[in-house]
Formats: C-alpha cells, structure tokens, sequence
C-alpha cells in the first residue's frame, strides 16, 4: 500500500495513464531547475562562499526527489475551475510550493533532529559533516542547526519571490497572494503547536486532529487546490467544495503518514521508522491509541504510550507499536483515512469539475492516502 513518502506510476481511475502526471512533474523541475540557477547565480553575486555552502545545498535538497505532490494538486484545482489561462502558471505555483515544503522539511528537520531525509543525510546533518571535516571551531551539532535554519530561511525567500512574480504577473494576484499569506501562517501555527505538544506531553485527540490539520492538510491538499483555482478565477461555490475536498483528502494525507511513522519501511519513506514513537509526538493515531485503551481499561497501554513512561528506548518502542495494534488504532486510523478519502471524492465532485479533472483528482487521493475509494457516491 503506498502512502504520502511513497510513488507508484501506472493507470488511473478510467484507464488513464500515469503520462499527463509524469508530464507535468518533468515541467515543474525544469522550472526548478531554470528558476534556481538563476537564484544561484544571483547568490554567487552576493558571496560565493554562501552560494557554495548554504544556496547550492538548498537547491539540491528542492531537486532531490519529492513527489511534486502540491504542485499536482495545483494543477487539479486550475483543472477544476475550468483550466483558464497560461497552463505554464500552475507550475509556477507548484514550484514555489516545492521551495516552500523545502523551507519546511529543512527546519522539521532540525526541531525533530532527524539525521535522515529523501533517502540521504538531512541538511543540518550534511552541515555538520561539513563542520567536521573541516575541522572548523565550536559544537558541530550547534554550527549544523543554525546553518540549517538559515538554509531553509532562503528556500522560503525563493518561494515567495516565485509567488510574488507570479502574483504580479496575474490577474487574481490579490487572490493568490491572500491565500499564500493565510498558508504560511498556519504551517508556522501547525508547527508550533506540534513541538509544544511533545514538550507537555499532550494526549488530547482534538488538539492532535487540529494540528493535523494545520501542519499538513491545509497546505499539502487545500490550499494548493485553492490556489489553483485561483488562478482560473473559480467562484464561490467552486471554492467552498475544493476547499472542503482538500480539508478531508489533506488530514487523510497526514493520517497516513502518521502510519507510516510507527509502522512503515524506512526504504520506502526514505527517513527512518520510529522517529515519532521514540519521541512520543502528538499524532493523531496515539490519540486514539489512548482514548481507546482508556475506554478498554487496558492499563499496560496506558502505560506505554502515556507522557509518564520511560525513556523511549528499542524495547519502549516495540511495546508502543504492539500498543497500536491491541487498541485497534491502527484500523481505527486506517477506517478514518478511507473515510476522509471517500469525502473529499464527494466535495471534488460538487465543485462541478469535469470528468478529467474528477479522475485527476482520484489518482491524486490514491497516491496521497494509498488507496482510491469507491467512485460511486462522487454525485451525492
């Protein structure tokens, strides 16, 4: 089954080929690539040491691997709306999208202290093997963090130059950047709210659905739907049900990842398993994990997945698992992205897109969540 770290090219819903996909993904990193020379270039003006350390690492990082994810799901939103315009815009869009997730991946990174990422070493970890061989003063781990930082601070310039080119360049630039502005506040909230979790060792389902939900589906789904049809100046009613379809495919999104980080294949997902256990994070899926041990009076759940266990060690963790399961969160967790996922077919299918679009969009939720639901209730 795959998931939101994991691909899978081949055939749609109706037939369709995976090629208008792997179309629009080859555009949007020839976009990259233009658009970051260009950036390097720009920086080599400014200091080649910081060109060469700092700008040439957060170019590599935006063009090794993703899934353009974001960038597919601006492109079905447009779709959505009609399709109106200069189609080379929604790559635009996408592509400060990517520059952005960069930004954020980069500092989640650092706060989580991640050592692995797409398969490779994390940026601030690539920082600090810097710092080493180059036997440069002061705390490797310390050095590494805040060069990270300031690496991910550039990816986020770049993307809003990108976006703000674009906007300008619009005639719903004021739409865009309304939107644009609204994102990047509720990732930074999202964020926040999900490192002071951990810190007072929350265990409340709703604050772990709210942070869900404003770390990741409103602009991994809604908002790049959102901008899309922006751009093809979707009205009201089309908006709403995009948004509502984005709200319900982009939590299910994020449910999913939070499977994949108790029990997913650290080859597949590129970074390792365990990490959110280990670290006892606020997911979704641990929330219902305890409300359903509590409702079951299973004590030894409690124990291992409550704030007041011991250090997260190997066999913590093997028990926090085994946890999962017993309480039936996982299926419980499982249910509800099905769910979600059969929703926001439903809301996509209000907002009177085509059938084009519809399919799109379906193959879209089926790599997101890793599963596409039953088509036949997209009319109701």
């Amino acid at each position: 089954m795959l998931g939101p770290r994991a691909t899978r090219a081949g055939t749609g819903p109706g037939g369709r080929t995976g090629s208008d996909r792997e179309s629009s993904t080859a555009a949007v990193d020839a976009l990259l690539a233009e658009h970051l020379g260009t950036r390097l270039r720009e920086a080599r003006q400014v200091d080649s040491v910081f060109a060469d350390e700092v700008a040439s690492r957060v170019a590599a990082f935006v063009l090794n691997g993703g899934k353009r994810l974001r960038t597919a799901f601006v492109r079905c939103g447009w779709m959505a709306a009609g399709g109106s315009g200069d189609a080379g815009t929604p790559l635009r869009i996408g592509a400060a999208l990517e520059l952005l997730q960069a930004c954020a991946l980069v500092h989640d990174d650092v706060m989580d202290e991640s050592p692995v990422r797409r398969s490779a070493p994390a940026v601030h970890m690539d920082f600090a093997r810097m710092h080493r061989a180059g036997r440069m003063r002061g705390s490797a781990a310390s050095w590494s963090a805040n060069a990270a930082v300031l690496a991910g601070d550039l990816a986020l310039a770049w993307a809003d130059d990108l976006l703000t080119e674009t906007a300008l360049n619009s005639p719903y630039g004021e739409r865009l950047h309304r939107e644009w502005q609204a994102m990047r506040v509720e990732m930074a909230a999202g964020q926040y709210l999900d490192v002071r979790a951990q810190a007072t060792g929350s265990s409340d389902l709703a604050q772990a659905r709210h942070i869900a939900t404003l770390k990741s589906a409103l602009y991994t789904v809604e908002r790049p739907l959102a901008l899309g049809a922006s751009l093809a100046g979707a009205d009201a009613r089309t908006m709403d049900a995009l948004r509502s379809a984005g709200q319900s495919v982009g939590l299910a999104f994020q449910l999913r990842d939070d499977l994949l980080g108790a029990f997913g294949d650290p080859d597949v997902t590129g970074k390792p398993t365990d990490e959110d256990l280990r670290a006892r994070k606020l997911t979704y899926l641990l929330a219902v994990a305890l409300r359903l041990a509590t409702e079951s009076g299973d004590t030894d759940a409690l124990a291992v997945l409550g704030p007041e266990g011991a250090a997260p060690g190997g066999e913590r963790v093997h028990r926090m698992r085994a946890a999962l399961e017993r309480t039936g969160a996982r299926a419980a967790v499982e249910e509800e992205i099905a769910g979600l996922s059969a929703s926001g077919l439903r809301h996509f299918a209000s907002s009177g897109a085509d059938e084009r679009a519809r399919s799109e969009f379906a193959s879209l939720v089926a790599r997101a969540v890793g599963a596409v639901p039953a088509r036949s209730g997209e009319d109701a």
